[in-house]
């Protein structure tokens, strides 16, 4: 095949939440967020994977994002909206069984409006400022709220990646505050903050990356490898250049690898002169611009050149290769392009 191919590992997926699960102690339960397609990686083997591994509270961005799950997940899990109630959603709330996590007095009413006696959960603004209501808005709301007996009370924590961070104290102290002897189940920990420790895990714990072998669960297995086909090789000469405006020039003769992966495939146009593709353990460095569909990498350390080289394997790990864009795991997985072949090994 002339596309790279993205092997997922199943086994290793269920690992991580057992791991998780674990980690949040015996009396908390532990969710999955399984938004964006899986992380990038397939809503429909990921979600049926983690159910099997013991997960039945399930987070998605969106409505959207609800049927694929529901068809995988059958009617018995919950699947949480974190988007909450949107204008023109309340067919697919009700016909699915979705929970909306309610982010303002707006989708308050619309739901209660919309669908009187349908689940729902809140969520709360502790400081991230992003989605939730405010303090002052859930005092203003909170016994009308609560009279209506909402299914998960919830914040998200801003600084959880570090452990040292003060905002982290800040917002278990608001989050609190705000949801201390309502009596209500409360989720506050993503992966950072099971990670934190029992003070925030609450009866809910909804980990996401580590899920998929992201920081900060460092300890969880690698569930992604992505290897990219080599198309063709050839001989640079010392002073010929590579790619767009040949941005690299050859200082010496050099074998140069093309492979077929490209900034529409995930891999980011940074990596171009600067990022790695490997061949077990051995560096290929890329040589000139990441273009659309091709890459051009050293190989000339390798004999005989592989029919594949990895850019996601035991050498570099989802991190590593967001380290070299500036960016962050979760942008890789859910970038990768549709184009890749994927396989899926292991099981639950």
């Amino acid at each position: 095949m002339g596309t790279g191919h993205l092997t997922i590992d199943l086994a290793a997926l269920a690992d991580n939440w057992r791991a998780l699960d674990a980690a949040s102690g015996a009396d908390v339960e532990t969710g999955a967020v399984v938004k964006a397609n899986g992380y990038g990686l397939g809503a429909g083997p990921v979600a049926r994977t983690l159910a099997r591994a013991g997960a039945r509270r399930f987070f998605i961005a969106v409505a959207e994002e609800g049927p694929a799950l529901r068809e995988v997940l059958g009617g018995g899990p919950d699947i949480y909206v974190f988007g909450g109630h949107m204008a023109g959603d309340a067919e697919l709330i009700r016909e699915l069984g979705l929970i909306p996590l309610l982010n303002s007095i707006d989708q308050l009413t619309r739901h209660i409006e919309a669908l009187p006696g349908h689940p729902f959960g809140i969520q709360l603004d502790t400081g991230m400022n992003r989605l939730g209501l405010e303090p002052e808005e859930w005092q203003a709301v909170r016994d009308i709220v609560l009279s209506a007996g909402p299914a998960l009370l919830m914040s998200h924590l801003a600084s959880s990646d570090d452990p040292d961070a003060a905002q982290n104290a800040a917002q278990l102290a608001t989050f609190r505050a705000m949801t201390d002897g309502t009596g209500l189940p409360r989720s506050l920990a993503a992966t950072g903050g099971t990670l934190l420790g029992p003070d925030y895990h609450f009866e809910l714990t909804r980990p996401g990356i580590g899920l998929y072998g992201g920081a900060p669960f460092t300890e969880g297995k690698p569930v992604v490898s992505l290897s990219l086909p080599v198309i063709q090789t050839r001989l640079v000469r010392a002073g010929e250049g590579v790619g767009y405006s040949a941005t690299w020039t050859a200082d010496e003769d050099t074998l140069v690898a093309t492979v077929a992966a490209g900034y529409a495939d995930g891999m980011d146009r940074a990596l171009s002169n600067t990022g790695m593709l490997w061949a077990g353990d051995v560096p290929c460095p890329i040589l000139g611009r990441v273009s659309m569909d091709l890459i051009g990498c050293d190989v000339s350390a390798l004999d005989p050149v592989p029919e594949a080289l990895e850019a996601l394997g035991p050498a570099q790990g989802i991190d590593a290769l967001a380290a070299a864009t500036g960016t962050i795991g979760y942008e890789v997985l859910t970038t990768f392009g549709r184009r890749y072949a994927r396989r899926f090994t292991g099981h639950a």
